[in-house]
């Protein structure tokens, strides 16, 4: 039994389910995305036809998205934390740890955004 041969085999198997797995992160957050920059845009059309004279359809609508970027967020947060397993370049290690910073950045301002954005009173209810 020849356990060079065996190794590669395993490197090369691992190689393809990484890529396999970096490609679904992807196509994951390419459509949570997607979903939330629809249902965003139902909400707030839907509350501009019906209800023109309410001032939440925008933050309503941004808040919708603000989700989805988030999940879409973590997703390619995920796939460049998987990107970094098959990378033997230190170059690309450092490349995508600043990658993963700088998404990890926005999700937590979305995040505070979309806290923030719950945590305000609602001015509809109170008068």
């Amino acid at each position: 039994m020849d356990l060079e041969f065996i190794g590669t085999d395993i490197d090369y198997s691992v190689r393809i389910l990484t890529n396999i797995s970096i490609d679904i992160c992807q196509l994951l957050a390419i459509f949570v995305v997607a979903i939330g920059v629809i249902r965003g845009m139902i909400i707030f059309l839907k509350e501009l036809l019906f209800k023109p004279q309410s001032p939440e359809a925008f933050q309503r609508s941004r808040l919708a998205m603000g989700y989805s970027f988030s999940l879409g967020l973590s997703c390619l947060v995920g796939a460049s934390i998987l990107k970094t397993i098959v990378s033997s370049r230190w170059g690309d290690i450092a490349r995508l740890a600043m990658i993963i910073a700088v998404r990890a950045a926005l999700n937590y301002l979305l995040i505070q955004a979309i806290e923030t954005a719950n945590n305000k009173p609602d001015d509809t209810q109170s008068a």
